[in-house]
C-alpha cells in the first residue's frame, strides 16, 4: 500500500507542477477605472456616479464600465454613454462594447445608439488590413476606432439626423474608445515557485512470503566402536595351582 502511494505521488507531481505554471502564467487584463474616469473629468458622487463632460458644444455622461471575462483570458467591456439634452427633452443613449484579448490588445468593437426610439447599430468591427492580415496591437486599435466611427456616421447620415449633439455622438464614442484604450492594464504574472518536495525515501520492498526454514542435514551418528568383550578372570585362592601361597 505504501509503495503504491509513493508511485502515485511521483506520477501526479509533474502534472500538478505543469498546471500551476500554466494557470500562474496567464496575464491578468483589467481596466484602470480611476484613470478612465479622470480622463473624462472624474467620477461624480464619490466615485459612484458617472463622469460628465462637454464635447462639441453638447453635454455627455459616461458611466463606469461593466466588465466580464472572456474564455480566452481577456475581458469584454460595456460602457453606457448618454447625450444630455436638457430638462424638457429626453436624453439619447449609446452603448460601446469592446473586446480585449489576454494580451491587452483590442480585437473588436461595436456600438449601438438609441435616438428618439430609433436604434442605430454599427457592425462588429475587427482589426485587419486590406489583405485580411492581423495588424499590430496599437495599429489595430486605431483601425477599429476609425472604422467604428465611419460606420456609425454613415448610418446616422442615412437617418437624416441633424441635431448637433446627435451628429457628434459617433465622435464622442471615439473619444471614450480612445480613453478606454489608454486605461487597459496588463499585470504580468508572478513566477510560480514550487516548493521542494520532501524526499520520498527508499521504496519499501513488497512483503515477501515467509522464507521456508533451511533444513541443515544432520550427519549420521558415527557407529559405536566394536565393543570389547569383558574379560573376566577367575579369582584364585591362595594355594591354588599357579598362585603363590603364604609361607
Amino acid at each position: 500500500m505504501q509503495r503504491a502511494t509513493l508511485v502515485f505521488m511521483k506520477l501526479i507531481l509533474p502534472f500538478f507542477i505543469l498546471l500551476l505554471s500554466v494557470v500562474g502564467g496567464l496575464a491578468r487584463v483589467s481596466i484602470d477605472h480611476a484613470a478612465f474616469g479622470k480622463s473624462l473629468g472624474g467620477w461624480k458622487k464619490r466615485d459612484k456616479g458617472p463622469a460628465e463632460y462637454a464635447l462639441s458644444g453638447a453635454n455627455y455622461r459616461t458611466y463606469k464600465p461593466e466588465i466580464s471575462p472572456t474564455p480566452d483570458g481577456g475581458i469584454f467591456i460595456s460602457i453606457r454613454i448618454d447625450h444630455v439634452r436638457g430638462w424638457l427633452s429626453s436624453d439619447d443613449h449609446a452603448v460601446l462594447e469592446v473586446t480585449v484579448n489576454s494580451k491587452g490588445a483590442i480585437v473588436s468593437a461595436q456600438s449601438n445608439i438609441a435616438i428618439q426610439g430609433r436604434s442605430i447599430s454599427s457592425d462588429v468591427i475587427f482589426g485587419a488590413n486590406e489583405a485580411g492580415k492581423a495588424l499590430a496591437a496599437p495599429d489595430r486599435a486605431v483601425q477599429i476606432g476609425t472604422d467604428l466611427v465611419a460606420d456609425l456616421s454613415a448610418k446616422l447620415l442615412r437617418e437624416k439626423i441633424v441635431e448637433a449633439g446627435r451628429v457628434s455622438f459617433p465622435a464622442v464614442l471615439r473619444h471614450n474608445y480612445n480613453k478606454l484604450f489608454q486605461s487597459i492594464r496588463v499585470d504580468e504574472p508572478e513566477p510560480v515557485v514550487v516548493p521542494d518536495s520532501a524526499p520520498l525515501g527508499p521504496e519499501k520492498p513488497l512483503d515477501a512470503p515467509p522464507a521456508r526454514p533451511v533444513q541443515v542435514p544432520v550427519p549420521d551418528a558415527a557407529p559405536a566402536p566394536d565393543s570389547v568383550p569383558l574379560q573376566i578372570k577367575p579369582y584364585a585362592t591362595p594355594g591354588a595351582a599357579g598362585m603363590p601361597g603364604k609361607e
